[in-house]
């Protein structure tokens, strides 16, 4: 596929330099007076600037970071120290529970100890406005943070694991076992009939959202038949041909989407209602007005999403 890796996300060849995370290393970078901090609080990376156009990057030593967390070793951007460190122990006054609850979290909180401009704000409000290379460590640290926050016991003997390696491993004091992060494979799938692809909607989506259909793989199971399983188990539609477009690590919590296309063999949609809300097949026409902002039926998939990645290489002939 044409510009596979520049769906939001896709990475921009982040230095990760693994042979730094031992702890001499660590130590020394840590003290560097140019290493920088991402600070995420509750998974909302801290963006500055009008608009929150970019990522707010703090000292190690700045007031509000004290008493957090280690940091965590992101890697190193043109021989400077990435960490990333979550504030999520700090408790802003005033929040709002039901609108922080919403599908797309609106609200932005301020620590007093940072600059006026610096704001906690949604990931996925702002993930469209930052550079590769900051959605790239921004997604790192989200997904970082979200394991260690899930995984903080050993899964083999069942005692509190430790974090080592710069923040990319846990390790139990008790047995001893190694505990690596990890990602979900999801594959999400563009499933063409003619001139017509297959959306719908989940139960979960704001009204009248629709995207492509997606779902998590299966132990022992190729991409291929996780994609023809996942369409018939939704919508009962059965998929023929198979072939990979493009990869999108989703940190909502930690999936890595597997964007796929495939040729139906047949329309009939037999919708599973514990799936899905609603799966309907849309036109390219239909499409391409959707994205337009003609007709207003249907909103086309959010920007960022791969979803909207593969709609939009698909109306403009780029999937080959």
């Amino acid at each position: 596929m044409r510009k596979a890796e520049t769906v939001t996300f896709g990475g921009a060849g982040l230095d990760r330099a693994a042979h730094l995370r031992n702890p001499g290393a660590q130590s020394e970078l840590r003290h560097e007076p140019a290493a920088r901090a991402l600070v995420l609080w509750r998974g909302k990376p801290l963006m500055a600037g009008p608009e929150s156009a970019r990522a707010g990057w703090l000292p190690l030593d700045h007031p509000a970071l004290e008493g957090a967390p280690a940091p965590i070793f992101l890697g190193m951007v043109e021989g400077v120290p990435r960490f990333a460190v979550d504030l999520s122990r700090w408790e802003p006054e005033g929040l709002d529970a039901a609108a922080m609850a919403a599908f797309v979290d609106p609200t932005e909180q301020h620590h007093p100890l940072m600059p006026g401009d610096h704001r906690f704000v949604e990931l996925r409000r702002v993930m469209t406005r930052l550079d590769p290379l900051e959605a790239e460590l921004a997604a790192t640290a989200r997904g970082l943070f979200n394991w260690h926050r899930t995984h903080g016991f050993c899964a083999v003997c069942g005692n509190r694991s430790e974090i080592v390696a710069g923040g990319w491993q846990r390790r139990c004091p008790a047995c001893g076992a190694p505990h690596f992060p990890r990602s979900d494979p999801v594959v999400i799938m563009l499933v063409t009939d003619g001139n017509s692809i297959l959306v719908g909607r989940s139960h979960a989506w704001p009204e009248g959202m629709y995207s492509l259909l997606a779902g998590f793989m299966e132990p022992g199971e190729t991409v291929e038949a996780a994609v023809r399983r996942e369409v018939f188990e939704e919508s009962g539609v059965t998929v023929g041909d198979v072939a990979y477009l493009a990869s999108q690590p989703w940190p909502f919590p930690s999936s890595l989407m597997l964007g796929c296309r495939g040729t139906a063999l047949d329309r009939a949609i037999r919708r599973d209602p514990d799936e899905l809300a609603d799966a309907r097949w849309m036109t390219r026409e239909e499409m391409a007005d959707a994205f337009a902002g003609i007709g207003g039926r249907v909103p086309p998939a959010r920007p960022g999403a791969i979803a909207h990645h593969l709609i939009r290489a698909w109306l403009a002939d780029r999937l080959d």
